[in-house]
């Protein structure tokens, strides 16, 4: 019998269960689902509702209440369990409860878990991660790889005192996690969310950027040599991963940590991938009992010190037998370690390993050994881990295996199409279609493609011509100098790379190719803004740092049909180097496959819209921009002229003092920088006295600041490059300032 309070409590849960169900249009019953807000933040609290126990955990986002098996007190629209969940959708699953993961909110709350514990967190974590990075189809199997490594470096280490660093965004997100931020997950590469990478600014944990791969031993170097200097005894740790190997820079660091012999940890996630995997490969490295053992034997206290200790009598007896004892050692260890440990003792590094990844037991003996001792120099730990690793909690559901399959189909079908749709086709897809159909009728021509990954687009051409198909990875300076050997030697390489990492190759572009007009073709992907990558991965600056050099070639597409135009006409110019940018994304204005592409005049541009009242002056991905302006303005009587430049170098300069003389504003419009498109237009126009008449010049580009992440329609608006502004800036140069307000409304 239900007292008067319990009864009480049951009507006003039923009425409350009733009022959120109707709100969101569901019924809440066993075996269905319902949706709670809550204000508050991590805080858990205990309800026992007559006679039936519940642990609720409340979240800045939203819970949901679980189906149970728990009959007693049979009430519609009441569960039993509740969990949190991140507020991304309207669309759920059930999620599988996370009861030790509930109780971490700072790497604090590990250090007295249990091997056991550890191990149920590190799944849990997995779990979290799968269960929010797949309904928002980000990238996260590099995270999965490494949530024991990273469960057992903060089990070990002492962080933010200890300085851990990560090389890779991609790998940080169970770190992320553990150190507070794992209610704010589901906003990760979201407008004023969470970062896709490390962030100085985001969190004391994070203690330097991880952007573009291959910095972290540089920097953990810095940290180690500046705690040394001030006398500070900290750890310094750095992760990096088998892909950033491939940058020199990496290599550099090691070599300079082991002139140096300050004391740090470099970690190699070494998730056993390779850029062209060979089918006559042995077998990928495997992780046995024999080297589970050497590897702790090799980390620990007693061995490092009997080692040290055997190197100072050698070096008492001499310097021969100093040299003799260390290439002894070297041989020996070379011996019982995999291919390639020799390398890392070569540069200075005491290698360990190799040790699972994803046994925590064997990570955390090997993490505290090292930590232990004080004085051991720079150490290499050589990681396995598997990318493919998942928990057996993802996505565990009461559901039946077809309604589980349907679930999986719903979900994988939220992702980007593949090549072939009209709703795909991104510059990426026109770009290596126009390349197939040079390469078809030009032997010469071939592809070299750096960066951080390979588009899925570029498999077209890999897979029909495959012996004129580079891919270097991570090494932008070298696929520069690379691509201008090939040049040399006849063919006709075009040099693919996002525009944020061929800042790397600058130098190269110089000295290897500009100076020496060597005609390599650059193809520069993913320039102006990036949407959810932010300011790590913007392509802002290409045009500014290229299009001063003085035998470079600089042009820009405004659609796909443009582009394709561009890659024919870069296959003509053999006298010097040349380069087009094109942003990320669907493409605009693109006729089809049966597109003829025709060579363009080099230095021209075109009008596409006659007016009189004011000229716009696009430049690449702002030209639709512009349209939009040119019929916002024409809706309320301003006559607009929109030219396409095309050039940036060498500018169209009759079209340029065409426009000066038939109008008295000019408007230069870009997705770039100062010192670009804009800059080099008013440089012409001030040293060809079009400044000194009636005519007035404005620039529009990005604003001197980076741009966080946010969505690529939201990011626009915030760099005032969206077809309104663009016309609010034209009503605003004609002093129709109300007009101006009014439309930016």
């Amino acid at each position: 019998m239900l007292s008067n309070t319990q009864h009480r409590w049951r009507c006003k849960l039923e009425i409350f269960f009733s009022l959120m169900m109707a709100s969101a249009s569901a019924r809440c019953s066993f075996g269905s689902t319902a949706l709670l807000h809550s204000e508050s933040r991590s805080k858990s609290f205990q309800a026992d509702f007559f006679g039936l126990r519940d642990h609720v955990k409340r979240d800045s986002s939203k819970c949901i209440i679980c189906p149970s098996s728990l009959s007693t007190y049979p009430l519609k629209g009441f569960c039993n369990r509740v969990t949190a969940l991140p507020d991304f959708g309207d669309f759920f699953w059930e999620k599988a409860p996370t009861p030790i993961l509930d109780m971490v909110d700072s790497p604090i709350h590990l250090k007295n878990l249990s091997l056991k514990e550890l191990k149920q967190l590190a799944n849990e974590i997995r779990s979290e991660i799968s269960f929010i990075m797949s309904r928002r189809c980000i990238p996260f199997k590099a995270s999965l790889a490494v949530v024991e490594l990273t469960v057992a470096i903060h089990h070990v280490f002492h962080a933010p005192m200890d300085k851990i660093l990560w090389d890779v965004g991609e790998q940080t997100y169970a770190h992320k996690i553990l150190t507070g931020r794992r209610s704010l997950m589901h906003t990760v590469k979201q407008k004023d969310g969470l970062s896709g990478f490390t962030s100085r600014a985001e969190s004391e944990y994070d203690a330097f950027g991880a952007a573009h791969g291959c910095n972290s031993v540089s920097v953990g170097l810095g940290m180690a040599v500046s705690r040394d200097i001030n006398g500070k005894k900290n750890c310094i740790v750095t992760v990096i991963s088998n892909w950033t190997t491939m940058a020199g820079q990496v290599y550099e660091a090691m070599s300079n940590a082991g002139y140096l012999d300050s004391n740090m940890v470099v970690i190699l996630n070494d998730s056993r991938h390779s850029l062209h995997s060979k089918p006559d490969e042995g077998p990928k490295m495997t992780i046995n009992a024999l080297s589970s053992t050497l590897s702790k034997l090799q980390s620990s206290k007693s061995f490092r010190k009997f080692r040290e200790a055997a190197k100072g009598v050698t070096k008492r007896i001499g310097k021969g037998m100093h040299e003799l004892a260390a290439k002894v050692d070297e041989y020996a260890r070379g011996m019982i370690g995999p291919l390639g440990a020799t390398l890392f003792e070569e540069l200075g590094l005491y290698y360990i390993g190799p040790v699972d990844g994803h046994n925590i037991d064997d990570l955390i003996c090997v993490l505290n050994e090292v930590a232990s001792l004080d004085s051991t120099g720079p150490v290499l730990i050589h990681v396995i881990t598997e990318d493919e690793k998942e928990s057996e909690d993802i996505y565990k559901s009461k559901k039946t295996p077809e309604e589980q399959g349907t679930l999986k189909s719903n979900l994988l079908a939220s992702y980007p199409k593949s090549i072939g749709s009209s709703f795909s086709r991104t510059y990426n897809d026109c770009l290596v279609e126009a390349l197939v159909a040079e390469a078809e009728k030009d032997k010469k021509i071939v592809v070299v493609h750096a960066g951080m990954g390979t588009d899925p687009s570029l498999q077209l051409f890999q897979s029909m011509f495959p012996e004129r198909f580079f891919d270097v990875g991570m090494a932008e300076q070298h696929a520069v100098t690379f691509a201008a050997g090939l040049a040399c030697g006849g063919l006709k390489p075009f040099c693919i790379i996002p525009s944020t990492f061929l800042q790397r190759a600058f130098d190269q572009v110089i000295q290897d190719v500009d100076l020496q007009k060597v005609p390599v073709r650059f193809a520069i992907s993913s320039a102006g803004l990036v949407g959810s990558d932010g300011p790590t991965q913007c392509g802002a600056y290409d045009v500014t740092f290229l299009a001063c050099l003085p035998n470079m070639i600089v042009m820009a597409p405004s659609n796909g049909d443009e582009l394709i135009d561009m890659v024919v006409t870069a296959a003509y110019i053999e006298d010097r180097p040349v380069c087009f940018r094109y942003p990320r994304g669907a493409v605009v204005g693109i006729s089809g496959p049966l597109y003829r592409a025709t060579p363009l005049e080099i230095g021209k541009g075109e009008v596409l819209v006659e007016g009189k009242d004011v000229a716009l002056l696009g430049y690449g991905s702002m030209i639709p921009n512009c349209l939009k302006a040119q019929f916002l303005l024409a809706g309320i009587g301003v006559r607009v002229t929109v030219a396409n430049a095309r050039f940036c170098k060498p500018l169209d300069l009759e079209l340029i003092r065409r426009l000066c003389k038939e109008h008295e504003f000019l408007v230069t419009v870009e997705e770039g920088t100062i010192g670009g498109f804009g800059s080099h237009v008013s440089q012409f126009m001030a040293l060809d006295g079009l400044l000194d008449g009636r005519t007035k010049w404005r620039p529009i580009i990005l604003p001197d600041k980076h741009i966080e992440h946010a969505s690529p329609k939201e990011q626009l608006e915030i760099a005032g490059l969206t077809g309104h502004h663009i016309a609010a800036t034209a009503l605003s140069l004609l002093g129709r300032h109300r007009d101006a307000l009014l439309l930016m409304r």
